[in-house]
């Protein structure tokens, strides 16, 4: 198979994300939102200066890019983190490794204001198809163990967390094609990183001040050690790679496993449940998604 290590790599992060959901449940259950945060990226911006270094990729931002980098910082890695966190503290993995998905539309939606770019028939239909297979979520998750109103405003979280996402995706690429001096991805996310956990820094400490140190268990350990070094620095790197190698496109279909691949750790790793209402909740949104994504053919 041509590029089989890359397409075996993608797997792997493809893996990795869907037990990230995992691992900010059981984050979630012991550590503040705003400090489990803040560890996180103590660690995945160590991680990645250290690889920047290593690698010869070491390049310091022109003056005219730190604004949009700081702007990125604060939706990615303070605003999301925060909602991902606090998110996962109320409502199942499998259910919010779902909900993420529908993050491409947002970033579509978002694009109409921001770029300029326009609302068409595809976006349109694809928004409608993932918008019920959230519902359906919403109302039927298996995971009854966790109150309906809680899951509702896990799932709430979550999907605010995918907007703050796809706000900083919009920038994100407002910084790539720069006419004259484009940042590549994996610098771009690198000092974004390290500005967001600047950002990140006071409101940590000032969650400490008021709820006490937290002294997190063995498993909520390793939890933010699985999150910052292999679901942050080894998974962008590798994903970054694959859209080099393959281009984008194809990349982001192994995003589409993601899901699956929450849905299952959920199950083996905490006991959440399965039902059929999850597979058509999944085959609703990743089916809109991918088709708002399509382009018409000619």
């Amino acid at each position: 198979m041509k590029n089989g290590g890359t397409h075996a790599k993608l797997l792997v992060v493809a893996i990795i994300w869907g037990i990230s959901w995992v691992a900010g449940r059981v984050v979630a259950a012991d550590v503040p939102p705003f400090t489990a945060g803040w560890i996180r990226y103590i660690i995945a911006v160590a991680f990645f200066l250290v690889f920047l270094r290593l690698t010869g990729r070491w390049i310091i931002p022109a003056k005219t890019h730190w604004k949009l980098i700081c702007w990125i910082g604060f939706l990615s890695t303070f605003i999301y983190q925060f909602f991902f966190i606090y998110g996962m503290k109320y409502t199942a993995a499998g259910d919010a490794s779902l909900v993420i998905t529908f993050n491409p539309i947002f970033t579509a939606l978002l694009a109409i204001p921001f770029l300029g770019e326009k609302m068409d028939k595809r976006l349109g239909i694809g928004l409608v198809f993932a918008l019920g297979g959230v519902i359906v979520l919403f109302l039927y998750s298996p995971n009854i163990q966790i109150p309906f109103e809680q899951r509702i405003w896990g799932n709430t979280m979550i999907a605010l967390s995918a907007i703050s996402w796809a706000g900083a995706s919009i920038l994100m690429k407002k910084a790539m094609s720069h006419p004259t001096d484009p940042l590549s991805p994996l610098n771009l996310t690198v000092w974004a990183s390290l500005v967001g956990l600047l950002i990140k820094t006071p409101a940590a400490l000032w969650e400490m001040w008021h709820l006490g140190f937290s002294n997190p268990s063995a498993d909520a350990w390793y939890g933010i050690v699985f999150l910052a070094i292999l679901s942050t620095v080894l998974s962008y790197v590798w994903f970054a790679n694959g859209i080099k190698v393959i281009g984008a496109s194809r990349a982001a279909l192994y995003v589409y496993l993601v899901p699956i691949f929450g849905i299952i750790s959920g199950w083996l790793m905490i006991d959440e449940q399965l039902s059929f209402s999850l597979l058509v909740s999944f085959a609703l949104i990743v089916g809109g998604v991918s088709y708002a994504q399509s382009k018409e053919s000619s």
